[in-house]
C-alpha cells in the first residue's frame, strides 16, 4: 500500500492494471485483483474518473462549479478542501484539509481513521472560527454533500460551489498541497501509530503555512499573503 501510494503520487492517472505491471517491474509477486482491491480500500482509482476518497450520497444535494474563470484576487475568496489517503506502518487514516486558494494557507486539517463527515464537520468548524469564506468548493462526496456539512455554510451565507463529476482540474489547487504534503513530509517519516502522524502533520502544517516559502507567492508564506488581506500580485488568482 505504501509502495501503491508512492506510485500513485507521481502517476495518478494509473489504474490498477498499470499500478500491478509497476509493482512487477519493481520486483514484487503481485496480481491484478489484489492491486485493484487495495487501491478500493485506499479511495484510490485512476485520476479520469478521480479517486474515490469520499463517495456521494445520493439523496444529497449536488451544488454547482461556481469557480470557472473567476479571478480569486483577495483572501476568504475561495476555501477549498478535500480527503486523502495517508499511510501508517500498520493500515492508514484519512486527512482532510481546508485550504485558502489565493493565499494556500490552510486554517484548519483533520484525521480519522473512518472515511465518515465527522472529521470534516470539525474541519469546517474550526476554519470558520478563523473567518467566513466567500465561496467554499468541494468535491461531491458524501461528508461534503450532506446537509450537516452544507447547512451550517448556508446560514453563514456562503455560496457552496462543488466540483463536477470526472472534472480532475475543479479542485486542482487542494490536490496539489496533498503531493507537497506526502513528498515533504509522509514519505520521509514510517508513521506508526495515527497518534503519531497527527503530532508530525501538526507540526507540518504549522511550517507550511507560516515558514514555508511559495515561489507562487512571491516567496512569501501563506500566512503572510492570507493576513494581508490582498493578493501577492496585481492579476490575482484566475481559476
Amino acid at each position: 500500500m505504501s509502495l501503491i501510494d508512492e506510485q500513485y503520487m507521481k502517476t495518478p492517472f494509473y489504474g490498477s492494471p498499470r499500478m500491478t505491471e509497476v509493482l512487477r517491474k519493481k520486483g514484487y509477486e503481485v496480481n491484478h485483483k489484489r492491486i485493484e482491491r487495495l487501491m478500493r480500500v485506499m479511495g484510490m482509482a485512476a485520476i479520469y474518473p478521480k479517486r474515490h476518497t469520499s463517495p456521494p450520497q445520493a439523496m444529497n444535494r449536488i451544488y454547482p462549479y461556481l469557480l470557472d474563470h473567476l479571478e480569486i484576487s483577495r483572501p476568504d475568496c475561495v476555501r477549498a478542501s478535500d480527503v486523502t489517503y495517508i499511510r501508517l506502518a500498520q493500515g492508514f487514516v484519512f486527512l482532510t484539509a481546508i485550504m485558502d486558494l489565493l493565499s494556500r494557507y490552510v486554517p484548519a486539517w483533520e484525521l480519522s481513521i473512518f472515511l465518515e463527515k465527522v472529521f470534516c464537520l470539525t474541519a469546517r468548524d474550526r476554519a470558520l472560527g478563523i473567518s467566513r469564506p466567500e465561496i467554499f468548493n468541494s468535491d461531491q462526496g458524501g461528508q461534503y454533500t450532506s446537509p450537516d456539512f452544507t447547512g451550517r455554510l448556508e446560514a453563514k451565507g456562503i455560496r457552496i460551489s462543488m466540483d463536477g463529476r470526472g472534472r480532475v482540474n475543479d479542485n486542482i489547487f487542494i490536490e496539489r498541497i496533498w503531493r507537497t504534503v506526502k513528498y515533504e513530509e509522509v514519505y520521509f517519516h514510517a508513521y506508526e501509530t495515527g497518534d503519531e502522524a497527527r503530532r508530525r502533520l501538526a507540526s507540518y502544517f504549522i511550517f507550511y503555512s507560516t515558514e514555508r516559502l511559495h515561489s507562487s507567492l512571491g516567496y512569501k508564506t501563506p500566512r503572510e499573503v492570507y493576513f494581508s488581506g490582498s493578493a501577492t500580485n496585481s492579476s490575482g488568482l484566475r481559476v
